[in-house]
C-alpha cells in the first residue's frame, strides 16, 4: 500500500514544480502582488506536504503496521487537494468564495499530522 503512496508523492512533486514555476513566471505580471502571494502559500504547503507524504511513504516497515499511518497519507492527500488547490483556483479565477473551503483542506492536513502522531504508537520498531 505505501508504494502508492510514494508514487502519489511523486507524482505530487512534479505538480508542485510545475505549479510554482507557473506562479513563479507566468502570473508575476498577470495578478496583483498579493494574489501571488496566496498563490505562492498553496506552492509552499503543497511541497511541504508532498515532502512529508514521500517520507512516510519510504519510512521503515514497523511504521506500516498501524492503519494511522494510512489515514496520515490520505489525510494529507485530501488537505493538499483542497487548501492548496482552492487557492490556486482562487487566484486564477478571482473567485475569492473559493477561500471558505480552504481551511477544510488546512484541517485534513492537520489531522495528518495527528494521525502520524496516533501511528508511532502502534507502530513496531523490529
Amino acid at each position: 500500500m505505501e508504494s502508492i503512496y510514494l508514487k502519489i508523492a511523486a507524482l505530487s512533486g512534479a505538480a508542485a514544480v510545475a505549479i510554482g514555476a507557473f506562479g513563479a513566471h507566468g502570473l508575476k505580471a498577470r495578478v496583483e502582488p498579493a494574489m501571488l502571494e496566496i498563490y505562492e502559500t498553496g506552492v509552499r504547503y503543497h511541497f511541504y506536504h508532498t515532502l512529508a507524504l514521500l517520507a512516510v511513504a519510504a519510512a521503515f516497515p514497523g511504521l506500516w503496521q498501524s492503519r494511522w499511518t494510512h489515514y496520515t497519507c490520505a489525510s494529507w492527500i485530501i488537505g493538499m487537494l483542497i487548501f492548496s488547490g482552492s487557492l490556486y483556483l482562487l487566484v486564477l479565477t478571482g473567485v475569492t468564495k473559493l477561500g471558505v473551503i480552504t481551511p477544510i483542506g488546512g484541517v485534513a492536513l492537520i489531522m495528518g499530522w495527528c494521525f502520524l502522531f496516533a501511528a508511532t504508537f502502534s507502530m513496531r520498531t523490529q
